[in-house]
């Protein structure tokens, strides 16, 4: 589905993105993973527009989208959680959701609001509450089922653990999980290694803006270079 070849990318004179490959194929969770100022939103960014590619390409479902704007790779089904949520505190939980369908999935916004809620039960209890009285697993969810609203076919999750307590970490994973069970292919962007080495086909390790290492996540688990650099082993 996704095809993102040697991108270069950054911010004035410093280079973030030094020639990153992947792919995402149908129906799989491929995780990219690494600690904080590694270069992972920025990839994020690009993929999805907001940031321009200095070098490389990218391809989605076949087109070229290598610095197309934003509305145009959102209308094309591509569809990113970002990090930190970026919910509108100050309108409801519904308004929340259904301003997801804004660009893309109108038509069918009651179906989708209904399996927005099905997932998520509690924001359903929740409809007409401000979003910012939400707790943060709360407006985690949220976050997501604004991006589901829009009938992704690609969804990036950025850092969907962050901030969260254990409990809640362990519940934000097995919604992805779930998620991705309904066939939905999930670029999952996150620190936390070992939960979504777990939950992931395949995943590329983030260092100083190149790609590490890279494979099988069940290879890479078991991996001792990544041991060392990530789990202290």
């Amino acid at each position: 589905m996704l095809v993102v070849e040697d991108i270069k990318a950054g911010y004035g004179p410093t280079e973030i993105l030094r020639g990153l490959s992947m792919t995402v194929g149908a129906g799989e969770i491929v995780a990219v993973l690494g600690s904080n100022g590694v270069g992972k939103t920025t990839l994020n960014k690009v993929i999805s527009g907001v940031e321009p590619a200095r070098g490389g390409r990218i391809r989605f479902l076949g087109e070229d989208i290598t610095n197309a704007a934003p509305p145009a790779i959102v209308a094309r089904g591509l569809i990113q959680v970002p990090e930190g949520r970026k919910i509108f505190p100050n309108m409801t939980v519904r308004e929340n959701l259904e301003l997801g369908s804004y660009r893309r999935g109108r038509a069918g916004r009651a179906a989708n609001l209904e399996r927005v809620f099905t997932i998520f039960p509690r924001l359903l209890e929740r409809t007409e509450q401000l979003a910012g009285t939400l707790s943060g697993g709360e407006q985690q969810m949220l976050a997501i089922g604004r991006g589901l609203m829009a009938e992704p076919k690609l969804l990036i999750l950025d850092e969907p653990s962050l901030g969260l307590s254990p409990l809640l970490v362990e519940e934000m994973f097995a919604l992805v999980r779930r998620i991705h069970a309904e066939g939905l292919a999930v670029l999952l962007v996150e620190q936390n290694v070992v939960q979504s080495l777990e939950i992931a086909a395949r995943a590329f390790i983030l260092e100083n803006g190149i790609f590490a290492l890279s494979g099988a996540a069940a290879d890479l688990a078991a991996s001792d270079d990544l041991r060392r650099a990530y789990l202290g082993m």
